[in-house]
């Protein structure tokens, strides 16, 4: 770790980073905790909320795409900061969306501004961790964690009060543009690019060939957070018969040991290396979702989803990086077609899940995870790094 006054700016450029993550999670929790009073204001039934949700899904993936490009011509901090306000202002409109049309479109925009963010402030996280020349990228999607239990709570307090979605919206979107400010003062300034020590051929050819397979792996890897999200609670609920209090258990545990498990990420990452890491998360999340679906007990299933949460944690942050670090030059374009894919995953993983349940059941379904899992351990060797990065 460099010496001060260098070491105080990397600091701080790592707190700058850190409070992005912390945003982009709270806009969410924020977001998905209020989606009930949305619907019932607008009197919305389940399909015209699917529609509404499927914009802003296309909005993410759409502002994914294109922020590769903007990140590498301009750089990470350039694209990262402006678009950070916007996310905080974005949060508002759907709020005062009078119409199911006009909300599709406010959720075009926040998903837009939020895919953007996301691949910008990525982005900006591999340029801090090469600064501080050892593993952080961790720490970051803990940040983000924190972020959405955070903006979920506020969003029950809010409604908790009798706040509506304006109120709600409104008061966050304010409190996202000081973060934002925070993130400005604080965030990393441009630095020289990193020397680059025996590329090979196929690493400098390009993104595309360099990281479609980490995409692939993304993907694998988000099936099983929206497998978690979706269906945890169903299937303790609805197969193993246990109380609708306990079933909520199931979400709550994976999201409280990946939560922990990426605090304590980039120590394990220093010491065991990215493939180790992976191979070894994707086994743990194999063998104890694997083994809780055969016990068929509520208690087993829990553990299974926070094995399965624990399992995850790291798997994105360490393909993220592997992605990043393969073309320096072009990490934008990089990480847009790998967090893409990533996100592809999470949201036609649960559709996928449903599919198979309805041939297998749900707990035959819940296997889909477990055999993703398997290939991520089994195709771990991926994340090898096939570059050295060297400061001059």
């Amino acid at each position: 770790m460099p010496e001060s006054p260098q070491r105080r700016v990397f600091v701080r450029a790592r707190v700058a980073t850190a409070l992005l993550f912390l945003l982009f999670g709270i806009t969410l929790g924020v977001w998905t905790a209020r989606i009930p009073a949305v619907k019932r204001d607008l009197a919305l039934d389940d399909g015209a909320l699917s529609f509404a949700l499927l914009a802003f899904a296309a909005g993410a993936i759409t502002g994914m795409q294109a922020t590769g490009r903007l990140v590498d011509r301009f750089g990470s901090r350039r694209v990262m900061l402006p678009v950070a306000f916007a996310e905080g202002l974005a949060l508002i409109p759907p709020a005062y969306a009078p119409s199911l049309a006009a909300l599709a479109v406010a959720l075009f925009v926040f998903g837009a501004v939020h895919g953007t963010l996301n691949i910008a402030m990525n982005a900006n996280a591999i340029d801090v961790q090469r600064a501080w020349q050892r593993p952080i990228m961790s720490s970051f999607h803990a940040v983000y964690s924190i972020g959405g239990f955070l903006g979920a709570s506020a969003g029950g307090l809010f409604a908790h009060a009798g706040a509506g979605p304006r109120t709600t919206f409104a008061a966050v979107g304010v409190a996202m543009l000081a973060f934002a400010a925070w993130s400005s003062w604080w965030a990393l300034p441009p630095v020289p690019a990193p020397a680059v020590i025996s590329v090979p051929a196929a690493a400098a050819a390009g993104p595309v060939r360099g990281v479609l397979f980490l995409g692939v792996l993304a993907c694998c890897a988000l099936v099983g957070e929206g497998a978690a999200a979706d269906w945890s609670a169903v299937y303790l609920r609805d197969d193993l018969h246990s109380s609708a209090g306990f079933a909520a258990a199931a979400f709550a545990a994976f999201s409280v040991a990946m939560t922990v498990t990426r605090l304590a990420g980039d120590r394990l990452t220093a010491r065991f290396g990215p493939v180790l890491l992976v191979r070894a998360s994707g086994l743990l999340a194999a063998g104890g979702l694997g083994a809780a679906l055969l016990v068929g007990e509520p208690a087993a299933g829990v553990a299974g989803f926070a094995c399965l949460g624990a399992g995850m944690a790291l798997i994105a942050p360490q393909v993220y990086s592997a992605a990043g670090d393969r073309n320096p030059d072009a990490a934008g374009r990089a990480l847009a077609r790998v967090v893409g894919l990533g996100y592809l995953g999470f949201l036609l993983g649960p559709v996928l899940i449903g599919a198979a349940s309805r041939v297998a059941g749900l707990p035959g379904a819940l296997a889909v995870p477990v055999v993703l899992s398997l290939f991520v351990a089994a195709t771990a060797p991926a994340l090898r790094p096939r570059q050295s990065v060297a400061r001059i």
